[in-house]
């Protein structure tokens, strides 16, 4: 039979969502299940949002804002920068995505820890490039001196996820700072901070006020976790000016949806409400690191809304035994497992599955 696609990506490993809720209650025979694997903030849109997608709804038939041009200003405006240097996607895989196939041609490497975000060996496959996976230090975060080592006259590009997805674990500014110092100029390093809201530590550094003029430096953010659009598919960047409009021009046109832009816009203008939600699950990400330290894990401390727990082989048996009390949990086996911060209700109910899987 004739090959229609690249052999290479037989080998690639498939993008692994979620398992649904309701498909798991279903296969239980209860109510409900709960799902804590993707990282979602569990309170439902923020106000204003809802009105907003249905509004923009009623002009289906049209096209979006290519530009995002008002959206990409009230971010600006927002975050003290120039909207020039801003540029959106369909959420900020999406924009890793492009970051890649901007920097690099086939025989080019990036850069990443391991483990890391799950997408970024599938988007540098696909964009003909080659992975460098830097195993995490024994703590589970990133070894930023054996990532310096790795970088060769190939690298064009350099992920750094802080926080770091799924482990939890984080960098703070003079070890970023003294990192960044080092990385040859001619390579891009994005600093991944989808979950910059949830950071408490003082000592983790907004990217965007402290490396955001570096010329080599791209800040990734999204919209889908502390503000609540997982589903629209917003993601953002900052970075130098060109950059950022290499990067608008390689973006599919109109794949930002007007009901995503109008859902966003929304959104943004509840920036105390979003506040109000995060301490919420900052207030529970302790209570549920020490429950589960209770019970014999050595739960490295987290600045996102998830938790780690470093079980290795036994993480898929764990995620098993806890998907048989109908809770949804997120393995990477022989790794870990990676555990959503949920409700109070939804907590307790993950903290009981726990205990009998262990």
């Amino acid at each position: 039979m004739t090959r229609l696609t690249r052999a290479d990506l037989e080998k690639l490993p498939n993008y692994v969502p979620g398992r649904s809720p309701a498909d798991l209650a279903r296969e239980l025979g209860i109510p409900e299940a709960i799902k804590l694997a993707s990282n979602e903030v569990p309170y439902g849109p923020l106000p204003g949002v809802v009105e907003a997608v249905t509004e923009a709804a009623t002009n289906a038939h049209r096209y979006p804002d290519m530009g995002v041009v008002a959206l990409r200003h009230r971010l600006a405006e927002l975050y003290e920068v120039d909207a020039d240097n801003v540029a959106t996607g369909c959420g900020s895989v999406a924009l890793a995505e492009i970051l890649v196939k901007a920097t690099c041609v086939p025989g080019d490497e990036v850069v990443f820890a391991w483990r890391s975000f799950e997408a970024y060996p599938i988007i540098t496959a696909t964009a003909g490039a080659t992975s460098v996976m830097v195993p995490n230090t024994p703590e589970h975060g990133h070894d930023l001196d054996a990532m310096l080592a790795a970088i060769t006259p190939q690298t064009r590009l350099m992920f750094v996820c802080n926080p770091n997805n799924p482990t939890g674990t984080f960098l703070r500014e003079a070890e970023l700072t003294a990192f960044l110092d080092r990385v040859p100029a001619d390579v891009l390093v994005v600093l991944d901070e989808a979950y910059k809201e949830f950071v408490t530590d003082p000592e983790v550094p907004d990217a965007l006020v402290t490396y955001g003029d570096r010329p080599n430096v791209v800040v990734l953010r999204t919209l889908s976790k502390a503000w609540g659009l997982a589903a629209l598919r917003i993601g953002w960047l900052h970075a130098s000016a060109e950059v950022a409009g290499a990067i608008r021009k390689c973006v599919t046109p109109f794949s930002t949806s007007a009901a995503a832009q109008a859902g966003a816009l929304a959104a943004l203008a509840q920036a105390d409400e979003m506040r109000r939600r995060v301490d919420l699950v900052i207030a529970e990400r302790g209570r549920v690191t020490e429950g589960l330290r209770a019970l014999g894990v050595d739960v490295p401390d987290s600045q996102a809304n998830f938790v780690w727990l470093p079980l290795g082989d036994r993480s898929l048996p764990f995620a098993q035994a806890c998907e048989q009390q109908g809770v949804i949990v997120r393995p990477f086996q022989g790794h870990g497992v990676r555990i959503t911060i949920g409700t109070p209700a939804e907590n307790e109910a993950m903290l009981a599955a726990a205990e009998k899987a262990l």
